[in-house]
Formats: structure tokens, sequence, C-alpha cells
């Protein structure tokens, strides 16, 4: 379990990384991000139904399922041209995402700082301050309508390294957790 334990929290200090990463790339060129990332998920799902209409050409008849391939390849294409043809909208999609993605994490760390706490660990405090700070990241990227890419690039850069501050804490505690 101890081991399982350091590699979650390895992953979640690379995944931190590279969401800083994504967070300087957003406070560089906000608008052109969000547009690449509207245009690669459109790209995406209109791969996707070309993929699942080929499928059903190719397997027409042989199984009793080939009518929803149909239906979920037509889908996915609307769904990737309305991608690509409202990226302003699905930029806004994708910043409530992050945010309530930054909130869910940070509600994450406070049940680690109770249990860092009760175990009398005492950077159980550091760990709070980190968990209160990301979840306040999350509420301004999910409520802040008029917030622009820079400012949100500036939130997950903030979280990505208050969450690797807390992966360090994390993983020097992992062996007095269990």
């Amino acid at each position: 379990m101890e081991e399982f334990l350091k590699k979650t929290g390895w992953t979640s200090i690379i995944t931190s990384v590279v969401t800083a990463i994504i967070g300087l790339m957003l406070i560089g060129n906000p608008n052109a991000i969000m547009h690449i990332v509207a245009y690669v998920l459109g790209t995406i799902f209109i791969v996707f139904g070309i993929v699942k209409l080929i499928s059903y050409f190719v397997a027409k008849g042989t199984y009793d399922f080939y009518n929803y391939e149909m239906i979920f390849g037509i889908l996915a294409i609307i769904i990737g041209v309305v991608t690509i043809a409202y990226r302003e909208t699905i930029a806004t999609i994708f910043r409530i995402i992050i945010g309530i993605w930054i909130l869910y994490s940070g509600l994450m760390r406070l049940g680690l700082v109770t249990k860092l706490k009760s175990l009398q660990v005492n950077e159980w405090k550091w760990a709070l301050v980190v968990a209160i700070f990301i979840l306040l990241c999350g509420i301004f990227v999910i409520f802040n309508h008029a917030a622009i890419g820079v400012a949100i690039g500036v939130a997950i850069l903030i979280y990505s390294i208050m969450d690797i501050i807390e992966g360090v804490i994390f993983l020097r505690n992992v062996d007095s957790i269990f």
C-alpha cells in the first residue's frame, strides 16, 4: 500500500508540472491556446465520428449494435464541428471544467490535512494553507466569468505549485500515514 501511495504521490507531482506548463502557456498566449484546445477537441471528435461511421459500414449487419455505430459517428462529427465553430463557448466550458477539477483537488487536500493533523504531523498547517489556496483558485476560475486567459493561467500555475508542495509534503509523510 505504501508503494502505491508513493507512486500516486509522484504521479500527482508530474501531473502538476504538466499543469504548470499549461498555465505558463496560457499566460503567454491565452487566446491562441484556447483556440488550439477547441480545434484539437473538435478534430478528435470528428476523427472519432469518421472511425465510427467506417466501422458502421464495414460491420453492417454483422452485429446487432451496428446502428449505434452510425448514430455515435454522426453525433461525434456534429460535436466536433460545433466545438470548432463555437470555440469561444468551448473555452468557457473548458475554464469551468478546469475550475471544478481544481476545486475537487482542494477538497481532497482538506481530507489529507485532517489525516495529517490526526497523526500530529507538523506540516499539517502548511498543507491546510495549500488546500485553502487551491480551493480559492478553483472558485476563482469557476465563478469569474470575466476572467481572461492570463488570469486562468496564473491560477492554474499557482494551483500547480501548491499541488507540488502538497505532494512533496505527502511523500515525506507517507510512511506515517499507514
